[in-house]
């Protein structure tokens, strides 16, 4: 082992390098199989992955949730606002009709002529008040 010229000293540092490089390569290849023997700690971590991973698609339900009801809200305001521009243009077109037909006329001049001689209305009431009286006595007796 002893040669001339310390041929010698580099044999045994390259040996203690290679020996501390072994070393470092076995407790590394030590600690991965540590890593995967630890059961408890694979689990968790296991378990937060699948925690983000939900939280992650609960997130993109709600984006997904939060557009289609902001699509549907949109399209119920359109629908609303055509119906009531249709509801506005079938009013008007009633209006114009009983205008036409004279009805509207009609209405007023029975009004009139209530207000000028209003004892038809009265005798027409009076009536209903007799047949009414008629029904109660009637319906009296029969108890």
């Amino acid at each position: 082992m002893t040669e001339k010229n310390g041929s010698s000293k580099p044999d045994v540092d390259a040996l203690k390098a290679d020996i501390k490089q072994t070393r470092a390569e076995l407790g590394e290849t030590v600690q991965a199989l540590a890593a995967k023997a630890d059961v408890k700690a694979r689990a968790k971590e296991q378990v937060e992955q699948t925690k983000q991973r939900v939280k992650a698609q609960a997130a993109d339900a709600t984006g997904k949730v939060r557009d289609a009801a902001l699509l549907a809200t949109d399209r119920v305001r359109h629908a609303a606002a055509q119906a009531t521009a249709s509801a506005r243009g079938t009013a008007a077109q009633a209006t114009d009709k009983v205008r036409e037909s004279g009805a509207l006329d009609k209405a007023q001049v029975a009004g009139d002529q209530v207000r000028r001689n209003p004892v038809p209305v009265a005798a027409v009431l009076a009536a209903a008040a007799l047949v009414v009286g008629v029904i109660l006595v009637v319906r009296g007796r029969r108890r």
